[in-house]
């Protein structure tokens, strides 16, 4: 579940900015005064007192807003975006992860992987692909991204919150 900041205003202003700085959703609570402006569709408002039911509806406005924003997945010049995280990825990690992403939660054969991880000549080493997924895997540990091997067929991208393992 995606956890959403409860922020009194403005005696937790600076609070407020760290929280923005992060990309981090929250429910700004104003206590007195006029509500902080922002155009940052992580964050809503409002003012005391607050109505119980008003709060758990915003909040789980907030939460689903931060889902859609963590499931976002954009590969652009070795440069994978997954939500808030970045990670720079080297050429034969980009081509292999542009192969996985194009067929997200399918099987992609290794003999597909080995044509796009090298497009000029397939390594003569069959462990070759093994260690460069091993490799993107470790870089994809914070994103919610897993690789899953699939016996005899291949790999498989799935985010973390698609279940369980394939067999």
């Amino acid at each position: 579940m995606v956890d959403v900041a409860l922020v009194h205003y403005p005696a937790e202003a600076e609070r407020l900015e760290r929280l923005r700085a992060r990309g981090e959703p929250r429910l700004v609570v104003v206590e007195h005064g006029l509500p902080p402006t922002t155009d940052d569709w992580l964050e809503d408002w409002l003012r005391t007192p607050v109505d119980e039911d008003e709060v758990r509806i915003r909040l789980q406005t907030l939460r689903a807003r931060a889902r859609q924003h963590t499931d976002e997945l954009v590969l652009e010049d070795g440069v994978l975006r997954v939500g808030r995280h970045v990670v720079v990825l080297p050429p034969i990690q980009a081509r292999l992860t542009a192969a996985l992403l194009e067929r997200r939660n399918a099987v992609v054969s290794r003999d597909a992987l080995l044509r796009r991880g090298w497009p000029d000549e397939k390594p003569k080493d069959r462990n070759v692909l093994d260690v460069h997924l091993a490799r993107l895997r470790r870089l994809l540990t914070d994103t919610g991204l897993q690789i899953h091997t699939v016996h005899r067929r291949g790999y498989l991208l799935r985010t973390e919150e698609n279940g369980r393992t394939p067999e």
